[in-house]
């Protein structure tokens, strides 16, 4: 295999769950291919660099093989090749996420008739 569409590997490699995801991410400039953007038709080769957004979390990962097909999580993970700074930078991520809290974490729209008693009970 000679080269293989970004979106398609994306979504062999387990970046993206499914393959129109990739695609809008490519589209969206959230994936860069060897530091530039591109488009999700776009061949890729064994040796690329990607840089991938996906929400919070950011990856950049060189191109170790190339498959058109999803399999198990396992076998995605020797499609490529995570750098030493993304490892760290990830982590360092995670641990931030762990020991701060969102201010509005716990706040999910109008209280429901239930809180509004608990509420109630603790202002007496």
């Amino acid at each position: 295999m000679s080269g293989l569409r970004v979106d398609k590997w994306l979504w062999a490699a387990r970046f993206f769950k499914t393959r129109s995801l990739a695609s809008d991410a490519v589209s969206g400039g959230k994936v860069k291919l060897n530091g530039a953007a591109t488009k999700p038709a776009r061949d890729i080769k064994v040796g690329d660099r990607l840089d991938i957004a996906n929400g919070e979390t950011r990856w950049e990962v060189c191109v170790r093989a190339l498959s058109d097909k999803r399999g198990p999580a396992p076998e995605a993970r020797l499609l490529y090749e995570e750098t030493p700074d993304s490892i760290a930078a990830r982590e360092a991520e995670q641990m931030r996420r762990k020991f701060t809290v969102e201010p509005a974490a716990d706040l999910h729209g109008r209280p429901t008739k239930r809180d509004r008693r608990q509420m109630e009970r603790f202002g007496r």
